[in-house]
């Protein structure tokens, strides 16, 4: 598929090295299609990083897709300029009047903290609410799926004890549903958090559906409004080595932290990584792609806000 980003983005040259299409604005403007437009929240540290992941991903299908690179403007990182961030990344106010066919909103090392203490709490919740109006499919990933169902459900978290880091099985539902199409019965997924979403709570509310889940890692892909809202609470778009890098990471900092489980051939961390995860991370991003964002958003983005029938539901206010 053709990617259409700033093929100034250091993430395009690292793309076109793995014989990924990624398309110069100019080209894809020639074109007599409407491509879809995918908004990224990154919020991760890791900006750079995090963004190939995701564009990666993005890419394994045969749509094509413009990229647009959120910041929040309330919050300065310290691992990427502000030079870096002005030429790549928008910020909510530029953006306040688009519409786009999908949002993804990326995780945040933050889960320890209560919700409203995250210096850009006010800012993240105006884009959620924003968001309803105008993107008709987002998928929240990690402590983003904790804070969207907690904005928009009032669905609360808890501490796991130690870490959770590693890569996990999960089953899929018995129900039909899109998103799932081509998984397998169980499969693997990467998680790395402290806290966890309260099951029980989710499981209760008339508006969500539990898609998946695992003995170890609780729920892992939550449903609402037939997939106008995905919430996934590991990280599929991990590479082979970003667990690898946290766990040294956490060693360094003098954290006592657990080995990832399920991750390094014979639990051995001098030897290589069991990547096991890859196929269904693919079909994933796919899918939701194909069929909650391609097939079902309007043609005029417009129009996006008359679809909405979700922005009375909220549980907490």
């Amino acid at each position: 598929m053709p990617i259409n980003i700033n093929t100034q983005l250091p993430a395009a040259a690292t793309l076109a090295d793995e014989g990924i299409f990624v398309m110069p604005s100019e080209r894809a403007a020639a074109q007599d299609i409407r491509p879809l437009r995918i908004v990224i929240l990154n919020i991760m540290p890791t900006k750079e990083q995090t963004e190939t992941q995701l564009i990666r991903l993005l890419a394994n299908s045969p749509l094509q897709v413009e990229i647009d690179l959120l910041r929040t403007a309330t919050h300065q990182p310290r691992h990427t300029s502000r030079e870096y961030l002005e030429t790549f990344y928008k910020t909510f106010s530029d953006i306040r009047d688009e519409f786009y066919d999908g949002m993804i909103v990326t995780g945040a090392p933050v889960e320890l903290l209560p919700f409203e203490e995250v210096n850009y709490w006010d800012e993240l919740t105006e884009i959620f609410d924003w968001a309803r109006k105008h993107v008709y499919s987002t998928m929240f990933i990690c402590w983003a799926a904790q804070a969207g169902l907690y904005h928009n459900y009032g669905i609360g978290k808890r501490p796991v004890g130690e870490k959770l880091s590693g890569v996990y099985l999960h089953e899929k539902a018995p129900l039909y549903k899109p998103l799932l199409r081509g998984f397998d019965d169980v499969f693997w997924a990467p998680h790395s958090r402290y806290t966890e979403v309260c099951q029980e709570e989710v499981a209760a509310h008339p508006d969500l559906e539990i898609l998946c889940s695992g003995r170890d890692s609780g729920i892992y892909i939550v449903s609402a409004h037939d997939g106008r809202e995905i919430y996934v609470t590991g990280h599929p778009e991990y590479t082979a080595n970003t667990l690898r890098d946290e766990y040294v990471r956490d060693i360094e900092r003098g954290l006592d932290v657990p080995m990832p489980a399920n991750y390094f051939t014979d639990n051995d961390p001098d030897r290589p990584v069991q990547v096991k995860w890859r196929g269904h991370a693919s079909l994933l991003f796919g899918n939701w792609l194909n069929y909650y964002v391609y097939q079902e958003t309007p043609y005029d983005l417009r129009s996006i806000h008359a679809a909405d029938s979700t922005g009375s539901r909220k549980a907490n206010g």
